[in-house]
């Protein structure tokens, strides 16, 4: 019973409660995501990096960007694993905490957008418990359900290479998780076209 009213009285950093006052109003922004993990496990995996792009209509706002490399020596460390990607790329480099601080800050009320969004959403989560904050607000779609709800497929996965394929989304090397989304982001567009919805 006293962890339950410790719960509730919980001092929520700065940052959170600025991120959580941005939801009074409905977003008109879409921020298009990919994560990069070192699993499928939210709970035993870490983040990597993140590439995300701002859309608001249907314009890619190349300015609206974020990108992000976290330091995660210690998890590599400990798990034979490169850090090759983490010393080498010319990509910002911040500590876990700063990089969730600065990517909650840079999402706001946003409408987020990937591939499998879900699992993006659950792992940030996970990091974002470990830090005294709740969890994302933000309203979610996936492109592979867009996809789904489109070709009236309930029953088959479809890989963001196959729907590179499928929507002739011009191939770039991706070799970033930018580089993703804004291939995930040309997906969105035309998939909100074809789903004729704002």
């Amino acid at each position: 019973m006293f962890d339950w009213i410790k719960s509730i009285n919980k001092e929520h950093p700065e940052f959170w409660k600025a991120y959580l006052s941005k939801f009074v109003t409905k977003a008109e922004r879409y921020v298009i995501l990919s994560v990069e993990t070192t699993g499928l496990n939210p709970i035993k995996d870490v983040i990597l990096s993140f590439g995300a792009l701002g859309v608001i209509d249907d314009a890619i706002l190349i300015g609206d960007n974020f990108e992000v490399v976290i330091l995660q020596y210690r998890y590599l460390h400990d798990n034979d694993l490169s850090n090759e990607f983490l010393i080498e790329s010319k990509l910002p480099k911040m500590a876990e905490p700063l990089a969730m601080q600065a990517f909650v800050e840079y999402i706001g009320n946003a409408t987020l957008v990937g591939h499998r969004i879900h699992f993006d959403i659950q792992i940030i989560n996970e990091v974002l418990v470990k830090m005294d904050c709740g969890r994302l607000k933000n309203e979610a779609l996936d492109i592979e359900i867009m996809h789904q709800k489109l070709v009236d497929i309930n029953n088959k996965m479809f890989s963001l290479e196959e729907l590179i394929k499928i929507y002739k989304v011009p191939q770039s090397e991706r070799v970033t998780a930018s580089d993703d989304s804004y291939t995930i982001a040309l997906l969105f567009l035309k998939l909100k076209s074809r789903l004729g919805f704002k």
